[in-house]
């Protein structure tokens, strides 16, 4: 399905669901004559709307006559080319409205902190919280400098290093246990292989960008295939974790 994932093993299914869930948040196209249309939202940033479609800020800006510092309105519409993007709420078409999938573990039932001793994967200021509103940032961004070092979470198994995946660029994929896998994405060298095992802070890339000049990380923590706010469940930055 995807180079570099493994399709004969244990955890196939659910590496398939979190791979379809990752590819979940970067798909919604509103196609027209012209292509793909994305409409700005509350929060919106040009650098957020180039992350989530898989298109460059350099090329958004282009295609919408943007300059800097790009500013842009809540329900603009902005071309996105050759991407995709999220349809506006505000016209169903008359379609049926999205059904929240079975298997989005409800916040309520998230796993208590504590639980694993996560470390943190990279040393920056967040730059993009988690978000649980549709179409919201599943995970954390973390600035950095490129070649700034990527450390695994926690101790785990590879089970998925490849850029297949539009809009995450070089992306990790650790599996924890049963229930949780973390994803790192946007990375600039990548240094585990699948089926590879690593420790908790173990070096596994080195930072980098997608399709943007701001080098950032974008680290998920999903538990039983739901992205959880990893903000909850790291450390204070600096400080080790005390379970």
């Amino acid at each position: 399905m995807f180079a570099g994932s493994p399709t004969k093993n244990p955890v196939s299914a659910l590496l398939c669901l979190i791979l379809t869930l990752l590819l979940a948040g970067c798909a919604g196209s509103q196609s027209s004559d012209s292509g793909p249309v994305y409409t700005v939202k509350r929060g919106d940033t040009l650098y957020r709307i180039a992350r989530s479609t898989g298109t460059s800020v350099r090329d958004l800006a282009r295609l919408n006559n943007i300059s800097a510092p790009y500013t842009i309105e809540v329900g603009q519409k902005l071309k996105v080319n050759g991407a995709t993007a999220k349809k506006s709420s505000s016209k169903s078409s008359g379609k049926t409205a999205a059904v929240t999938p079975s298997y989005v573990v409800p916040k309520s039932s998230w796993p208590p902190v504590g639980q694993r001793c996560w470390v943190w994967p990279a040393s920056g200021k967040v730059v993009m919280p988690y978000s649980t509103s549709e179409g919201g940032n599943k995970g954390i961004d973390i600035a950095g400098t490129r070649g700034a070092p990527v450390y695994a979470s926690d101790a785990g198994k590879v089970v998925y290093v490849g850029n297949q995946l539009r809009g995450y660029g070089n992306l990790i994929m650790i599996k924890h246990g049963e229930d949780y896998i973390t994803a790192y994405a946007h990375n600039d060298s990548m240094l585990v292989n699948n089926g590879q095992n690593v420790k908790a802070g173990q070096k596994i890339a080195t930072m980098g960008s997608t399709g943007s000049n701001t080098v950032a990380l974008h680290f998920q923590i999903r538990y039983r295939a739901t992205a959880i706010d990893p903000v909850r469940y790291l450390p204070a930055q600096g400080s080790k974790p005390k379970c």
